[in-house]
């Protein structure tokens, strides 16, 4: 057999039926069998699936991985399933998901000649966890992925539930500040030296939800382009959700996510999901560098001086908003907050007090760590949208929190989402 030009990596549990379905759509691809492979890596399954996957041994370049059931490690089992693979692109799958015969080769073709980094989206007819989507199981089954398709394509019901964020770029991913904010596992390919050398799926994620954005959001760091493909299109096979645990899950998983990466962007990811708005994410990132290309001159050493005079010796002080200019006299046990990136490198030359590149929405102090959390007048333009957030935390942090003169009225009405 000739190297396979793709592989496909199917993390699956106790879903035998579902997996069989799929590896069936995978004999009938246009692109030849001898040109993919197909990794099932299986999540501590106790059904039959280790016989479904022997049934198509024959069938197609299949392998297959098992670890043992020790709780949703599907980030784990994606990683196992990509070690397994040859080929120089990884196309990850959900177990549900069905598709038409073109989805590999729509992939294949949507990386061009690999010259240059990308990753993949496709399009997920019916995926929308925040509707009841079992009117569409019986269709499915009836007239197949591809006649669905063509049924229910121009359906309000049937469309992915990122269709209006991708509407509004018209598609082109080139146009989103975060374009990893919409990259989903449950349809995308990447090339596979790119995910080996960010690491892969972080491990840490063990619950539903974000282990992709993360993937994702280091890809992007890692200079991979993002495109997406409608002819790479699946149609996801509904099941029963219980959306306010997924939400609850997503919460924690978001937690886990702003633990490895701490930056202002995952801070607002996280702050979103706590009030189920992760939709305004791209909206509120833009509105922070709005505002940081709005506050680059605006200096509070003057602001901070003012603020210690009457802080007694040894005073444990946090400072949300600290700015680049840090002046001599503020307490040695001080800790400053700043969100712009140069500001933060700026505070961090002077070398007297530990800097964290942050906005304050949850910092990675510990409770009750300071005696005075002061909050700044540069976090004026942010203070509508996220007065509560930053009290919340400020409050969390310290026993006295101080805000800057005029911060509670001199700010603009926060935008309406």
């Amino acid at each position: 057999m000739s190297a396979p030009e793709v592989a496909v990596v199917i993390p699956t549990y106790d879903r035998a039926e579902l997996l069989r379905d799929a590896l069936d759509h995978l004999t009938r691809q246009s692109l030849p069998v001898d040109r993919f492979e197909v990794i099932v890596s299986d999540d501590g399954s106790s059904d039959h699936t280790r016989q479904v996957v022997e049934e198509f041994t024959g069938r197609l370049d299949l392998r297959y991985t098992y670890q043992e059931d020790d709780g949703n490690r599907v980030a784990a089992a994606r990683n196992a399933g990509a070690r397994l693979a040859t080929a120089p692109i990884l196309v990850f799958l959900d177990t549900g998901p069905l598709f038409g015969p073109d989805f590999l080769a729509a992939h294949v073709a949507a990386h061009g000649d690999l010259s240059e980094p990308r990753a993949v989206v496709g399009y997920a007819y019916g995926y929308n966890p925040e509707l009841d989507m079992s009117w569409l199981l019986p269709e499915v089954r009836r007239l197949g992925p591809v006649a669905t398709v063509e049924k229910y394509a121009t359906d309000p019901r049937f469309r992915d539930i990122r269709h209006g964020l991708l509407k509004e770029i018209d598609f082109d991913f080139s146009r989103r500040l975060a374009p990893w904010q919409l990259f989903f596992t449950l349809n995308c390919s990447v090339r596979t030296e790119d995910f080996h050398a960010v690491g892969g799926f972080a491990e840490s994620f063990v619950e539903w939800g974000a282990e992709d954005l993360e993937l994702a959001f280091k890809l992007f760091r890692h200079g991979v382009g993002f495109h997406f493909s409608a002819e790479a299109w699946v149609v996801d096979v509904p099941h029963p959700r219980d959306l306010f645990d997924l939400r609850e899950q997503l919460a924690r998983q978001l937690a886990r996510f702003l633990d490895l990466h701490r930056e202002p962007v995952i801070e607002i990811g996280y702050a979103l999901t706590l009030r189920h708005l992760l939709w305004s994410w791209e909206a509120d990132y833009a509105d922070l560098l709005e505002w940081q290309a709005e506050a680059e001159d605006l200096g509070v050493a003057a602001e901070l001086t003012e603020a210690v005079r009457d802080l007694p010796p040894g005073t444990r002080l946090v400072v949300f908003g600290a700015g680049g200019d840090i002046p001599d006299g503020l307490p040695e046990t001080t800790t400053l907050v700043e969100f712009d990136p140069e500001h933060v490198a700026k505070a961090r030359e002077s070398g007297r007090h530990p800097v964290l590149y942050a906005l304050g929405l949850s910092t990675e102090l510990a409770g009750h760590s300071a005696d005075v959390v002061l909050i700044t007048s540069r976090l004026s333009g942010l203070w509508a949208r996220w007065s509560a957030e930053l009290r919340a935390e400020a409050n969390r942090i310290g026993r006295d929190v101080r805000t800057a003169p005029g911060l509670e009225t001199n700010v603009e009405k926060a935008h309406d989402r």
